[in-house]
């Protein structure tokens, strides 16, 4: 009993003293430096449950509405054991992205680093980011997608739709065991590299990373591992999502599926039963690309970026971001926000095609997939993605929702049960 007492004492002692030297910190900081205001929360846990809270339910934006409203569109907080500057605002978004590798770097959670592995791309700094990035660019331009990839995308994706018959699930389930997928990997690249030392020779970006010579080599089997298992799951698994929450937004807006089943009619009618789409039919798809901005806008894949300052950096409205603290710049928040983007949580489609739903600088706002020497190497190339699916599905097929589902946004964008689908052939 009286060491249970001891016990219970002390334990309250050491909170207790905890409590007083966070409480100092936060003030010494805010003494030194004109930080953004905000409000730190619990000692140790800071804000982080009521961040994932609102990001685990179908309307994540009162957990930045109501800091906006109280602090500003530049706050402070404690998410993830690290003090952090969140920011709802695209001029100090912008500033962010614009100045990596200078004033930030890219800096995640430990549980995205976990999941990716130390090498990804996402992770990369310096040097090191910017040629794998180049290299990743060259793999996926708009010459390579016109000439060489959309027929293999088009042809892709006739052979899986071939399959399709009643209930179909559409976001297949893309996260598999990271575990089984790099030893699969490791495999491929251990077959390639001795290949390569045979002097055998393929033109894809696994013998680029192999080609010592050629400047691209230098990595390790662990390093290529990661770098590819990075790509795999930015590529395969948002391309998936976003497809799967295009089709979503469709169903519950029967007038814009109309016009787009009327826009890809049209592009049919042009071509044979079984030709393959061309560069000019994918360029033809004006109404197309609105209903890909505007899922892309709504849907936030990437609701935004963890960077770490590298030295105190003085910011919009003479604010401080301290070094080696967490920035969190919010697309999401921008994207939402009726001051760029007119009744900004309705799914419109119509917005591109004139001013009436946007505001003057909207393009400018507009980021879905990030910005600066960072920005998204694969974004052309999930467009061109994403239209032919779109393509394909609304002249081949008529459906409904089997059930109803919702969206939510923790860990990942996505619809909580992948958005299951009957679907029927239409008569050709």
């Amino acid at each position: 009993m009286e060491s249970s007492l001891v016990m219970f004492l002390y334990t309250l002692l050491s909170f207790s003293l905890s409590l007083i030297i966070f409480v100092l910190l936060r003030a010494t900081a805010r003494r030194k430096r004109r930080l953004p205001p905000g409000n730190f929360g619990l000692p140790f846990i800071g804000e982080t449950l009521q961040l994932i809270s609102a990001y685990k339910t179908e309307n994540p934006e009162p957990f930045i509405d109501d800091r906006v409203s109280k602090y500003g569109a530049v706050f402070t907080t404690h998410v993830f054991g690290e003090p952090t500057v969140f920011s709802a605002d695209p001029d100090t978004n912008r500033f962010i992205l614009q100045n990596e590798g200078r004033l930030f770097e890219s800096s995640y959670p430990g549980s995205i680093s976990n999941l990716l592995g130390r090498h990804s791309l996402l992770l990369m700094r310096g040097g090191l980011h910017k040629r794998m990035h180049s290299l990743t660019m060259s793999f996926a331009n708009w010459a390579i997608i016109r000439d060489h990839l959309l027929v293999d995308i088009d042809r892709l994706v006739r052979l899986n739709m071939d399959a399709w018959t009643g209930r179909v699930i559409l976001m297949e389930e893309a996260k598999k065991a990271r575990r089984k997928v790099a030893e699969a990997l490791s495999l491929v690249v251990r077959d390639r590299r001795r290949e390569s030392e045979r002097g055998e020779r393929k033109n894809d970006m696994l013998a680029a990373l192999l080609d010592e010579e050629g400047g691209g080599g230098g990595f390790s089997d662990e390093e290529i591992v990661d770098f590819m298992l990075a790509l795999l799951v930015a590529g395969y698994e948002t391309t998936s999502t976003i497809m799967t929450l295009a089709v979503k937004y469709l169903t519950e807006t029967p007038r814009a599926l109309a016009q787009l089943k009327e826009e890809h009619d049209e592009i049919k009618a042009r071509k044979g039963e079984k030709e393959s789409l061309q560069w000019e039919d994918y360029k033809s798809m004006h109404f197309t690309q609105c209903v890909v901005n505007e899922t892309l806008r709504v849907a936030n894949i990437i609701s935004g970026v963890f960077r770490r300052a590298m030295t105190d950096v003085t910011i919009k409205d003479g604010y401080t971001i301290p070094k080696g603290w967490k920035v969190f710049a919010s697309l999401r928040a921008v994207h939402m926000n009726h001051h760029h983007f007119k009744d900004a949580r309705t799914f419109n489609p119509w917005r591109w095609q004139s001013s009436s739903g946007t505001t003057s600088n909207s393009l400018n706002v507009f980021t879905p997939f990030g910005g600066g020497p960072r920005r998204c190497p694969g974004a052309e190339l999930a467009r061109v993605e994403l239209s032919v699916f779109l393509h394909r599905l609304v002249t081949q097929f008529s459906w409904e929702a089997a059930e109803q589902d919702k969206v939510v946004f923790f860990p990942t964008t996505r619809t909580q049960k992948r958005y299951p689908i009957i679907v029927r052939r239409l008569i050709l």
